[in-house]
């Protein structure tokens, strides 16, 4: 809990300082706070490196990397000039907090669709290909049918006129005027509501097939702290250890 409350605190103190009311105000404060927490994260990290068998392993694990861009960036910054914007990369500190915590359900959840988006990227490379084409199809028939003084000035841009039109994100800088323009307009946004329904299913079939085939044990390792084992497992996966 000191932890998750120490992240978090470290993390609103990097947006304070970010607001330069707040840092003209409060800055040495802001400073004397954004030291206790680099020190306090330094030293968590030395001992997580000392408690485990196997340090190197740690240190290039996925948390060993975000342990160690949070407390670099404040070192740096007696280094190098300017460098004090890096501190931005100590929000990632948050992401500690799923591990603090042990959220099994949310682990053992983001390892299946990670196998989900794995197992049916060639389906969503095929559909994305898809819609770039009808992009470019449409795109180009509204440069033909549109006036360029109404903003459909290339190809290009009127590809990105109709991206924007068939995610429904509808930014209104170009619409068009004309009344076969409208028309087109309006076919892709009925196309856009079909299309956003696509990857979802998707994604979401894989999902299942990946629920039914395998459990996931979100037990982590002692010697690594690598996690995503097999049931059975009575070894880690990554170094060996046994459980």
């Amino acid at each position: 809990m000191v932890l998750i409350i120490s992240i978090l605190l470290s993390v609103c103190l990097v947006m304070l300082d970010s607001i330069a009311r707040v840092r003209e105000a409060y800055g040495e404060a802001i400073t004397v706070g954004e030291w206790f927490f680099t020190i306090l994260f330094t030293v968590e990290y030395f001992l997580r490196l000392v408690s485990v068998r196997h340090p190197s392993l740690y240190a290039r694990s996925f948390f060993g990397v975000v342990d160690l861009l949070a407390v670099v960036p404040t070192y740096l910054s007696l280094l190098l000039p300017g460098s004090q914007y890096l501190l931005v990369i100590r929000i990632l500190r948050v992401l500690r907090i799923f591990r603090v915590l042990k959220f099994v359900q949310y682990i053992s959840e983001a390892n299946f669709l990670v196998q989900s988006l794995q197992a049916s990227r060639r389906k969503i490379i095929v559909f994305l290909f898809a819609v770039l084409t009808v992009t470019v199809i449409f795109g180009s028939l509204m440069y033909v049918i549109e006036d360029e003084k109404d903003g459909f000035t290339s190809i290009p841009r009127c590809i990105y006129w109709a991206i924007v039109t068939l995610t429904t994100v509808g930014y209104g800088d170009i619409s068009p005027k004309t009344n076969l323009g409208q028309a087109v307009a309006a076919v892709i946004m009925i196309l856009g509501y079909g299309m956003i329904a696509v990857p979802t299913g998707i994604v979401s079939a894989e999902i299942a097939r990946a629920m039914d085939r395998e459990e996931v044990n979100t037990r982590a390792c002692q010697a690594c702290g690598a996690e995503g084992h097999d049931m059975d497992a009575h070894y880690c996966k990554y170094c060996g250890a046994q459980f």
